[in-house]
């Protein structure tokens, strides 16, 4: 699809993915990987925002057309869920990865009616437990989740299983194969390097990485 190849090019112009296949980052996770992603980046270039925003936003309305409310998860869905919000003139919430331990104790931000209908926007998804978390705060405070839509995935199959499992359907802008198919298009990586990627891609979906 043309939005996951401009999401992953744009992705790459505003210096959100590294790739070094032959100096691999290494994950909290502690797996060792030639890519490294930072979404946050992409909030810096009006471009590349935009472009993000609107695909988003569309995504939003061929799967969820009868969203009410956006919810972005903490820290980096914040930004991407105000401007999709404002693209569709709904509400705009968030989520904390925890409650907070002061006040009310909220751990979401924002006002939604009972059982108003909220779509969650990601910003990376590897296994989902962060999107997961943000759907069940949600639904303790009243709302009906309908998804979540993130801007990348590497479309882990703990991730798919993980959605399943919850009852939560998924959909992501762009994923690995995109990005690697665009950093070969925009000369960011060498060819050379593309089947050393990919097979570590395929180990980490296998589970094969430690």
């Amino acid at each position: 699809m043309a939005i996951q190849h401009d999401v992953a090019k744009g992705m790459l112009e505003a210096g959100a993915v590294e790739l070094r296949p032959n100096d691999l980052f290494t994950w909290a996770s502690g797996i060792k990987s030639p890519i490294y992603c930072d979404t946050r980046l992409t909030i810096s270039y009006p471009t590349v925002r935009t472009t993000i925003a609107k695909g988003l936003a569309k995504l939003i309305q061929e799967k969820f057309p009868t969203c009410e409310v956006v919810a972005g998860t903490a820290t980096a869905g914040i930004p991407h869920a105000a401007w999709v919000a404002d693209l569709l003139e709904q509400p705009m919430v968030y989520v904390r990865s925890k409650p907070k331990d002061h006040g009310r104790g909220k751990q979401t931000e924002g006002k939604f009616q009972e059982g108003a209908k909220v779509v969650v926007i990601e910003d990376i998804v590897s296994t989902g437990g962060s999107s997961i978390n943000a759907v069940e705060a949600l639904q303790r405070e009243g709302a009906e989740v309908l998804g979540v839509v993130s801007v990348y995935s590497y479309l882990l199959p703990a991730a798919i299983e993980n959605f399943e499992k919850a009852g939560v359907p998924y959909f992501s802008l762009s994923n690995f194969e995109a990005l690697v198919e665009a950093a070969e298009e925009t000369g960011t990586i060498e060819k050379s390097d593309i089947p050393g990627l990919l097979t570590w891609y395929e180990d980490l979906k296998a589970g094969n990485l430690k």
